[in-house]
Formats: C-alpha cells, sequence, structure tokens
C-alpha cells in the first residue's frame, strides 16, 4: 500500500526562508518598496488560509511564488482601472489611420516592429554577474519612469511570461493599445539604459 503523502508546508519558517526572496521578486517587479512588502506580507497570510489546498506537486517555495505571481498580477490590474492619463497610454495612430506605422503586417506578425522604428541592436553583452546586477538594477530605475499600465504590460510580458491576451484581459486593454504600449516601453526603456549604462 502506498504511503499516503503528508503536508510538507512548514509555516513556521517561511518568513526566514522566503521573505527576502519573495520581497526581492516582488521590488523587482513592482518597483515600489512598500508595495512589494506588503504583497509579500499578503502572500503569507493568503498561503496559511489555502495551506490544506496544497497538492504537493510543487515545492513550497514555488508554491508560495506563485501566489505572489497572482498578487502582483492583481495589483497591476488594479491600478490600470484608476483611469491613469499619460501620453504614453494613448493609442498613436500612423499615417494610414493604424498603428502600422510601428510594426509589420499584424495579423501575421503582431509586434514585430517596421524596419524604421525598430531600434538598432546593442552591442554589448553581460561580461561578468556584477555587471548583470548593475544592469537590472538600472532597469528597475527606468522602469519607474514609465506609466504604471505601460510598466505592468512590459512586466507581465517580459517577467512573468503571460501571453498577450491575458496581459490584455487583466489590463482591460485591446491588443492595438498593446502593441503601441509595448513598443513605447521598449524605446523609453533603450533611452533609458543607453544613457544610464550602455554608453556611460
Amino acid at each position: 500500500m502506498a504511503e499516503e503523502k503528508k503536508n510538507t508546508l512548514d509555516p513556521d519558517h517561511w518568513i526566514e526562508r522566503y521573505a527576502d526572496y519573495l520581497y526581492s521578486y516582488a521590488y523587482a517587479r513592482l518597483r515600489k518598496e512598500e508595495v512589494a512588502q506588503d504583497l509579500v506580507q499578503d502572500t503569507f497570510f493568503s498561503a496559511l488560509r489555502a495551506k490544506d489546498t496544497f497538492l504537493q506537486n510543487a515545492s513550497e517555495k514555488t508554491w508560495l511564488v506563485s501566489i505572489l505571481k497572482r498578487k502582483i498580477i492583481d495589483h497591476y490590474r488594479k491600478k490600470s482601472t484608476q483611469n491613469e492619463l499619460n501620453i504614453l497610454d494613448k493609442p498613436v495612430e500612423g499615417e494610414d489611420g493604424s498603428i502600422g506605422y510601428f510594426f509589420e503586417n499584424q495579423a501575421s506578425t503582431p509586434g514585430h516592429w517596421t524596419s524604421s522604428a525598430s531600434p538598432n541592436q546593442w552591442g554589448r553583452t553581460f561580461e561578468t554577474s556584477v555587471e548583470s546586477d548593475e544592469f537590472n538594477d538600472i532597469l528597475r530605475t527606468c522602469l519607474t519612469k514609465l506609466p504604471e499600465k505601460t510598466a505592468a504590460a512590459f512586466v507581465m510580458k517580459n517577467m512573468e511570461g503571460l501571453e498577450t491576451e491575458e496581459i490584455c484581459k487583466e489590463l482591460n486593454i485591446t491588443q492595438s493599445n498593446y502593441w503601441v504600449m509595448m513598443h513605447r516601453a521598449k524605446l523609453a526603456l533603450r533611452d533609458c539604459m543607453e544613457k544610464n549604462w550602455f554608453n556611460k
């Protein structure tokens, strides 16, 4: 007879084992210390309430991260409903009245920039882990310069790996607005990174 699995969660040691990691994870995506701290605390509370439903198909740490991810997404979704007004969040039309000015045929290659709008490749790579850490610090600083909703779309896509359809649903935006926001986020981040890291 197969031995019954025991619940391997150990809530008494969550803070000492995972608080720092979860905070770093949240801060890298939210860029605000107080918000990151609050969501980590909420994660522990939610995990305590749901501990009896833990299926043990993932590690304790992975399970806690999955709860935190959901809270980060919920945070951005709520922020996106606050009617944030910023020029970067407004749709921009090309000469023909569409966003085709920025992208190739969207039906076949959504999000692929046209040759005239595409930025050049960076010619620098990470040479050391220290340099990579420095890059991440500056990237987080540059993210703070983006509007909340635009930063949310960038983080959800590039840090959380969400699909476009899910991001649009969470942020209540159209795919056209999503592609414009992502394009502008990349251009703004590129400009900021070049000034503060690549060309310093």
